[in-house]
């Protein structure tokens, strides 16, 4: 490795082993009998749930050109550190079974999509020390949220897990706006078509598997299934016609394809199994790949300029727009659900748990994440230099293919 490059030898190895060992004794007396809950006909959904995290975001991740080793790999540290943190946490908050099974590394997995999508925000720009200190911060963070939220809203377990996406957003934004801005004229934050192919291709596993990502947890997940789908097929279908309508030539942008596609899928996000006619499901696709797209244009014209917004990858209009427009319909769903079944004041009393839930966990995010952001830019936590933001040459051996010529040229000299 050149020696302008810092070697992480005496730091991610040493943090590594200190945590599995912390995650060794805890999991020691957090499941002393070893009983396994396990329920065959379960698997296959978290299966579909692995794939996603693992492979999809691992891909969906790859935006950056320079930046295609530290994407996936640390994308795949963060989750298996990640999954080992959160079911440890939820048995100690018991926000879920006591028994631990394959539905308590579902939780696990679906938790840790908040961190994929935080990583996205801050994608490039920290290092893998600061990654994984965000990573367990948050997560703790995020089952204290949902602690909250099932203790005094009364909101239900399972539900309580869907608003990942708004939570993961909105912290890592908060998170990145602590870091150092990159220099204008750096062009290693750009993308090429490689880079965006493989995106998209990350893109296309999360599209295939999110019916099963929403439908895991819910009651009626069969339902959850197919309103899933439409809103996903839905807003496909807009995020072609809005691209094109959109761009300057009429051609399509793989930008806004790479995040439009998946809007439907975050607005279900907290509906998907409560929703009882198919074309409100449509409806709420269409509307998130709307509002992601125009959300685009608006943020990087009008917002991310005056209110200097670091957003690598994109996920405040990928993830938080259609995060916030999936819990103003949640909010009008459970409205209309029980108009006439319940008294006024408890219509009320239902309307209020519903926002408190949604505000509880927006401003507990983004006031986290900005103290977060404070906490990983220490001196402790050796922050990169923006000269060396989105480089994988700074954490990766690279092939050099001047040194490999060289190497040729004198054996065949000799």
């Amino acid at each position: 490795m050149p020696s302008r490059y810092r070697s992480f030898r005496c730091s991610v190895p040493w943090l590594l082993l200190v945590l599995q060992a912390l995650f060794f004794g805890r999991a020691f007396f957090a499941f002393p009998d070893g009983h396994i809950d396990y329920e065959p006909q379960f698997y296959p959904a978290f299966q579909d749930v692995n794939h996603m995290v693992i492979f999809g975001f691992g891909f969906f991740l790859m935006v950056l050109r320079r930046y295609g080793f530290s994407s996936t790999g640390f994308n795949l540290l963060l989750i298996v550190l990640g999954v080992q943190c959160s079911v440890l946490v939820e048995d100690l908050l018991d926000l879920g079974p006591n028994r631990f099974g394959v539905k308590s590394l579902a939780r696990a997995l679906m938790s840790m999509t908040a961190v994929v999508i935080s990583t996205g925000a801050v994608l490039g720009k920290a290092n893998p020390v600061q990654l994984i200190v965000m990573s367990l911060l948050e997560l703790i963070i995020f089952h204290v949220s949902r602690w909250i939220n099932i203790r005094f809203l009364e909101v239900p377990r399972g539900p309580s897990l869907m608003h990942v996406h708004l939570f993961g957003a909105y912290f890592g934004l908060a998170v990145t706006s602590q870091f150092p801005e990159p220099p204008p004229g750096l062009d290693k934050n750009r993308s090429t078509p490689k880079s965006e192919l493989f995106s998209v291709l990350g893109t296309v596993f999360v599209w295939v598997f999110w019916p099963s990502f929403n439908s895991i947890l819910a009651e009626t997940n069969g339902k959850a299934v197919l309103n899933t789908y439409l809103a996903l097929a839905v807003s496909a279908v807009a995020a072609f016609m809005l691209s094109a309508l959109t761009s300057k030539d009429g051609k399509f942008r793989m930008a806004h394809i790479h995040s439009a596609v998946l809007a439907g899928g975050v607005t279900l996000s907290c509906t998907a199994g409560i929703i009882q006619q198919p074309w409100i499901a449509m409806i709420l696709g269409l509307l998130g790949s709307v509002i992601s797209i125009l959300g685009s244009h608006c943020l990087q014209r009008c917002f991310n300029p005056p209110l200097k917004l670091q957003d690598t990858c994109g996920v405040h209009f990928t993830f938080g727009f259609p995060a916030v427009l999936g819990a103003v319909g949640a909010v009008l769903l459970e409205m209309f659900r029980h108009w006439s079944g319940v008294p006024q004041h408890s219509l009320s009393g239902l309307v209020f748990l519903e926002v408190g839930a949604f505000c509880q966990t927006l401003s507990t995010a983004f006031i986290t994440g900005l103290i977060t952001g404070l906490i990983l830019n220490i001196k402790l936590l050796k922050a990169v230099h923006v000269s060396k933001y989105f480089d994988d040459q700074f954490y990766w051996e690279q092939f050099d293919i001047s040194q490999k010529h060289h190497n040729t040229d004198v054996d065949v000299q000799e």
